[in-house]
Order: C-alpha cells, then sequence, then structure tokens
C-alpha cells in the first residue's frame, strides 16, 4: 500500500498520472523537471542580482537624501545668520533714522541761529551802505575827546570788525557742519538700506535653495519608497521560486524513487517468471505422457484465473470512495478543472489603472477550492495584498505551471503537500486586499514573479 501511495504522489507532482510507459519517458519526465529546477534557479539567481541592485539604489538614495538633509541644515542655519543680520540692520535703520529725527531738530535750531545771523548782517550790510562802510569807523575815531578816549574807541571799532568776521566765519561753518550731517546721515541710512537689501536678497536665494533641497529630499524619498516596494516585491518572488525549486527538488526524489521501485517491481515479475517458467517447463516434462496431469494443469490455470480475479474484484471493492464536497464544483477532463463554484465577477485586464493579473470567482456561502490540477504546493501562507493564499506549483508535459489561490478564509494544503486535481485545498473568503468574498485565481505559464509577466487569462483554460 504503501508502495502505490508513493508512486501516486510522484505521478500527481509531474502531471503524468495516466501514463505507465518505459522507464525511458519517466527519464524524460525527471528531465524536464531538472531542466525546470535549473530554469528556477537561474531566475533566483537573477531576482537575487535585482534585489542587491536595488538595495544598492536604495542605499544611494538614502545618501543622497542624508547629504541633501546636511545641506538643508546648512542653509536654515545660513537662512537663521541672515535673519540676525537682517534684525541688526533694520535696528541700524531704526537708530539713524532716529539720529536723522535728532539731526532735524538740531538743523532746525541751525536754521534759525542762521537766519538770526542773516538778520544781523543784512542790518550790518545796511548801515555800510548808509555811512559807506568805513567812514563810520573814521568818525567814530574822530569824535574821541583825549588819547586815551581814541585808543578805546580804536579797540571796540577792531572789536566789532572781529565780532562781524566771527559771525561770517561761523555762519560758514554752521553752514557747512549742517550740509556735512545731512550728507553723513543720509549716506549712512542708504548704506543701511543698501545692506538690508542684500541681506534680503541673500535671504530670499538661501530659501529658494531651501525650497529646491525639500523638493529634492520629497523626490528622493519617493524613490527610495518606489526601490523599496520593488525590493519587497523582489524578496516575494524570491521567497516564491525557492519553494518553487523545493517543490520541484521533491518532485524529482519521489520520482527516482518510484522510478526505483518500478524497477524493483520489474525484475521482481522477471524473476518470478523465469522461476514460473522453469517451473512449468520441467512439469510438463514430466506429465507430458499423462492425460490426467493434462486435466490437472487446466483446472490449476483456471483455479489461478479465479484468483486473479477475486484479487481484481478485491482491489476495486478496497479503493476508497470520493467524498463528495458541498458546492465544489465537478472535476473537468481538460488539463485544468474550475477551482471554485460562483460566477465570474472580474476578469483579467486592467481594472483600477493596474493589470489585474487573474480571474475573481464569485459565491456565497462555505464554498470550498480545489486544486486546479496535480501539483505540489510551493508556499501556503498570509500575504497583505492576497490574504490567505496557496501557490501551487505544476509540471504537465515538461511544462512548468503556477496556479494561485488568494482571499481563502481558511487554508487546507501547507506548503510540500502534494495534491490532485479536484482535491479541496481551502474555502473562499474575503481576506487580505479584498472587498467582499470570492476566489482571485491565477494561472502563470512558468513561475511567479513579481511583474506576473507569466500571467495567462486562465478562462482560455479552465471550463466555463
Amino acid at each position: 500500500m504503501k508502495k502505490n501511495i508513493i508512486a501516486m504522489n510522484a505521478s500527481i507532482m509531474i502531471g503524468l498520472g495516466s501514463i505507465l510507459a518505459a522507464p525511458s519517458v519517466y527519464a524524460e519526465s525527471i528531465s524536464d523537471l531538472e531542466k525546470q529546477k535549473e530554469s528556477i534557479q537561474e531566475k533566483r539567481s537573477g531576482v537575487e542580482s535585482n534585489i542587491s541592485e536595488t538595495e544598492k539604489k536604495i542605499d544611494s538614495l538614502q545618501d543622497k537624501q542624508m547629504t541633501a538633509e546636511d545641506q538643508i541644515a546648512a542653509i536654515e542655519a545660513k537662512i537663521a545668520e541672515s535673519a540676525q543680520k537682517i534684525d541688526a540692520k533694520n535696528a541700524e535703520i531704526t537708530q539713524t533714522k532716529k539720529e536723522i529725527e535728532a539731526l532735524k531738530e538740531e538743523i532746525k535750531v541751525l536754521k534759525e541761529r542762521i537766519a538770526k545771523r542773516n538778520e544781523v548782517l543784512k542790518e550790518r550790510a545796511l548801515s555800510f551802505q548808509e555811512t559807506g562802510g568805513d567812514v563810520n569807523y573814521l568818525e567814530v575815531l574822530f569824535g574821541s575827546s583825549s588819547f586815551g578816549d581814541l585808543v578805546d574807541r580804536v579797540g571796540a571799532v577792531a572789536t566789532i570788525a572781529e565780532a562781524d568776521r566771527d559771525i561770517l566765519k561761523q555762519h560758514e561753518l554752521d553752514k557747512k557742519d549742517l550740509e556735512e550731517k545731512q550728507k553723513a546721515v543720509e549716506t549712512k541710512l542708504a548704506s543701511l538700506e543698501v545692506a538690508k537689501a542684500e541681506l534680503l536678497e541673500i535671504q530670499k536665494q538661501q530659501k529658494q535653495q531651501k525650497q529646491e533641497k525639500d523638493a529634492l529630499v520629497k523626490k528622493l524619498k519617493q524613490q527610495t519608497e518606489k526601490h523599496e516596494h520593488e525590493k519587497m516585491g523582489l524578496e516575494e518572488e524570491k521567497a516564491n521560486l525557492a519553494a518553487q525549486e523545493k517543490a520541484i527538488k521533491s518532485a524529482i526524489s519521489l520520482e527516482h524513487q518510484r522510478l526505483a521501485e518500478l524497477e524493483a517491481a520489474r525484475k521482481k515479475a522477471a524473476a518470478e517468471a523465469k522461476k514460473r517458467a522453469e517451473q512449468e517447463a520441467a512439469q510438463a516434462a514430466a506429465q507430458a505422457a499423462s492425460q490426467a496431469a493434462s486435466q490437472a494443469s487446466e483446472s490449476k490455470k483456471q483455479s489461478t484465473s479465479s484468483g486473479y480475479s477475486a484479487k481484481s474484484n478485491s482491489a476495486a471493492s478496497s479503493s476508497p470512495a470520493s467524498s463528495n464536497v458541498s458546492q465544489a464544483p465537478a472535476v473537468s477532463s481538460g488539463t485544468f478543472t474550475r477551482p471554485s463554484a460562483g460566477y465570474v465577477s472580474s476578469t483579467m485586464g486592467e481594472r483600477w489603472n493596474k493589470q489585474h493579473a487573474g480571474i475573481d470567482i464569485a459565491a456565497s456561502g462555505t464554498v470550498p477550492i480545489v486544486a486546479a490540477a496535480d501539483g505540489v504546493v510551493s508556499r501556503s501562507y498570509f500575504s497583505s495584498s492576497y490574504g490567505n493564499v496557496i501557490f501551487v506549483t505544476h509540471s504537465i508535459g515538461g511544462q512548468q505551471w503556477t496556479t494561485v489561490y488568494a482571499h481563502l478564509s481558511s487554508r487546507q494544503a501547507s506548503e510540500g503537500a502534494v495534491v490532485a486535481k479536484g482535491q479541496q485545498i481551502g474555502i473562499m473568503g474575503n481576506t487580505g486586499h479584498s472587498y467582499g468574498q470570492h476566489l482571485h485565481f491565477e494561472l502563470h505559464k512558468g513561475p511567479w514573479n513579481y511583474s506576473k509577466s507569466n500571467a495567462v487569462n486562465p478562462l482560455n483554460y479552465i471550463p466555463n
């Protein structure tokens, strides 16, 4: 019984359950499996290389991001420094404006002083005009009554003349001082305004640089997230390829075991046949002349035939009856059978601006999910997108196929399990990224990959 189960499992794994041919046929099947294993190993190596390249891209982007963030921090420090300088210039400008206001008061006083001097000078000029200038001084001198009075009068005249010169001199100095103060404060204010404008322009450029760096960091973060998502997908593909490789190795091992048992059975059958032939030859030679021996031999043949018939009937009666599962679809005669009862609620193609790589079959109640063909469960786990999902690897006519059964409420087949076409492997559900109870079913001609480039339309292969 154990040998029969092993032989059945091996035939399930390579899709050759109905072939009972010579060992060369099975050798070709093993060769096909070996080729599939090598193909998976090559793809797995390629995926690992892609993961490595993606990791390098992520590291490079993160380095650029860190550099940009450091630059942003430096720019922000410069912006803060510029703001302090602008505040200082504003304070200077405010102080200078106060100085200007104070100077205006001084200028007002100076203008009043100059105006008064102008009046004095005008009177003095008028007096000069009316008296003839120096004649007036002579009259003063000649009008002295004594020498001492003359000396006093000369001193007074000199003092008046000196006072007039001082007035004129001070008048010129005040005017010059006024012009210089006005020019100084105006120059200082203009200089401060120019310095402030330059600082504002620098700050504007710094803010522009910060905006550019912020945009760069945002772009780098988006690119990093994209590559991290790609890396997750590649790691998922790597895990699936590893699981498929493991399933293929298991299939090869079981097929070798089955072939060894077939070869042992063939040798045993040949030895038994040879022994029977020798026995029959000896018996025929000993009883050739005896009619009774011939009748006995005929009776023995009938008994043997009856025994074989009884054994066959016994074997047939010992075959287990297949259990009926409620709402399970009938197993079809094609390469693939329908994996679930229900109606096709969504076909393969573009959906929500993304490629829908399979079909959705919807039904209510407790709906069994069955394997679409003989194969080996390469993965059985919970995925954030697929929910409870089972991947089955098939080898049919030398071609590797992969079927995917997603959003299950429960899984009834674990990794490495050998499943037969139509065997229940789960229950329809609504797990993962799903809206309503249904089965998401994918069929891939070859191994499953992240881009799902091997996906084919299941409706072209299963009964509608």
